[in-house]
């Protein structure tokens, strides 16, 4: 079975994981300049570098579907910088699974495979594709959706779960504090504190605001926009977990593969 991912940074990452391991074949798409911020667990980095390794598995860039066939036929995770997936007539996969994490639907359709799954808010199972994946932290993580009205009650749910995780949420994440170009100040995995300055933009400090590690950064030059997600920190403060997929990517690996 061939699976399609539009998407390759850490959750679309854990998703292929769990796919790969399961004997599926898989093939993923991104930006040509990926703007993911766990570099150290991203497929997408294979269209830098061209080739990441996430925990045991192996992604190559290929620069058409012809190289993808190539690199599948030798147990390794095909990447192509083809964000609007074109290259899927090609390929012909068994299923497409959009893991942009747009929190909207950017164009895919219920009829573009056999099997379509939308990853988190965005799309509606029946409609747009045959079933949504629950990316929420909570209860109902991982949970696979197939019909509009269990849709709408976990929404509900959801609304009263908010509060519960949004503080946290604002505290880890970092944003870039203004339109400009990052200038990153500290590596993934550095040991951080509150107030300690994890990238710069137009001059400006982008601080944290807990202390941790910091999980996830920017690369070097990239093109934000205020308030643009550019870094992450883990309160945790465990060092190898930046090497390694997350728990919430591997429970929305598994609705996936469900």
């Amino acid at each position: 079975m061939r699976v399609l991912i539009r998407g390759a940074g850490d959750l679309a990452s854990g998703i292929a994981l769990r796919l790969h391991r399961a004997g599926l074949d898989v093939v993923m798409t991104d930006l040509e300049k990926p703007t993911a911020i766990r570099r150290t667990v991203c497929f997408s980095q294979a269209l830098v570098l061209g080739a990441a390794t996430v925990e045991d598995v192996t992604a190559r860039a290929a620069a058409s579907a012809a190289q993808a066939e190539e690199i599948l036929a030798a147990g390794e995770i095909p990447v192509l910088a083809d964000p609007a997936c074109t290259c899927r007539e090609a390929l012909r996969p068994d299923a497409l699974v959009d893991a942009i994490l747009a929190k909207r639907n950017l164009g895919m359709r219920i009829g573009d495979a056999p099997v379509v799954i939308g990853v988190g808010p965005g799309f509606t199972a029946g409609e747009d594709c045959h079933a949504v994946v629950e990316t929420m932290r909570g209860h109902t993580l991982g949970r696979v959706i197939y019909s509009v009205s269990l849709l709408e009650a976990m929404r509900r749910e959801k609304d009263w779960e908010v509060h519960l995780v949004a503080s946290e949420a604002g505290e880890r994440v970092l944003r870039a504090p203004a339109d400009g170009v990052f200038h990153r100040k500290l590596e993934i995995g550095a040991r951080v504190e509150p107030g300690d300055v994890a990238g710069e933009v137009a001059g400006l400090p982008m601080r944290c605001m807990i202390g941790g590690v910091l999980r996830g950064i920017l690369p070097e030059g990239t093109q934000v926009h205020k308030g643009m997600k550019s870094g992450d920190v883990d309160p945790r403060g465990q060092v190898e977990n930046c090497y390694t997929a997350s728990d919430k990517a591997l429970a929305v690996g598994g609705g996936v593969l469900e």
